[in-house]
């Protein structure tokens, strides 16, 4: 009922993860990221506290497989559960358990990983990881994966229909520049790249907001001056 894009841009460092599924509010339970360690999803029958535990490790300098497997050892069910993982390096590891559902595949690349269960056929992740190989590395790492998974959509996607999706990106502070979500809707993939479009205008001018607002600049909004 889900797939998913984990992926890291080696230009600016910035790690983003992208998740779609048939259920409600997907993002608040399977996608992860922190700056400057790496992103990691954890889906099918999700286990959230998953997501927290790998990026733990990773901290900890271990390479994506390593923390997997390290997690992995103390996880309760651990057959039930589909995890990807990217570290800062851009090196990838999956785990999919013999529980999971339905059509189920994966797809790695230096700086991307895909995975995906209920899917329309096994080509989904591949194509996912395929898009954003090809995309034009200058672009934001948001429309990067946004435009990966509306290829694995145009290439099957998942075996019913999608209604929520997300997107994480973290960049240099602690906090994510974007985390953008749709959480009940026909098409959430089209109405999340329209949410994009309207906030990647506007992103880095609230990190500076942040960080020095005597720099920040003025939207117009009644007591914004």
């Amino acid at each position: 009922m889900t797939f998913s894009l984990a992926a890291r841009c080696p230009r600016t460092g910035q790690f983003a993860v992208a998740v779609t599924s048939s259920s409600p509010a997907v993002a608040a339970r399977c996608a992860f990221a922190r700056a400057g360690v790496g992103a990691v999803t954890t889906q099918n029958v999700t286990d959230p506290r998953l997501g927290p535990a790998l990026l733990a490790v990773l901290t900890q300098g271990l390479d994506a497989e390593a923390a997997l497997e390290r997690v992995l050892a103390g996880a309760s069910y651990p057959e039930y559960r589909q995890l990807t993982v990217l570290d800062t390096h851009g090196r990838t590891a999956v785990w999919s358990g013999d529980k999971t559902l339905g059509v189920n595949a994966k797809a790695v690349g230096q700086d991307a990983v895909s995975a995906g269960n209920l899917l329309a056929n096994t080509g989904v992740p591949a194509a996912v990881c395929t898009a954003f190989l090809a995309s034009d590395p200058t672009l934001e790492l948001g429309a990067r994966v946004i435009g990966a998974m509306q290829a694995g959509l145009e290439a099957g996607g998942e075996a019913g229909p999608l209604r929520s999706a997300g997107l994480l990106v973290v960049d240099r502070e602690a906090w994510p520049i974007a985390d953008l979500r749709v959480d009940w809707h026909d098409q959430p993939l089209a109405e999340l790249a329209a949410l994009w479009g309207i906030w990647a205008p506007q992103m880095r001018d609230y990190v500076t907001r942040a960080l020095n607002p005597t720099a920040a600049p003025s939207y117009g909004v009644p007591g914004d001056e």
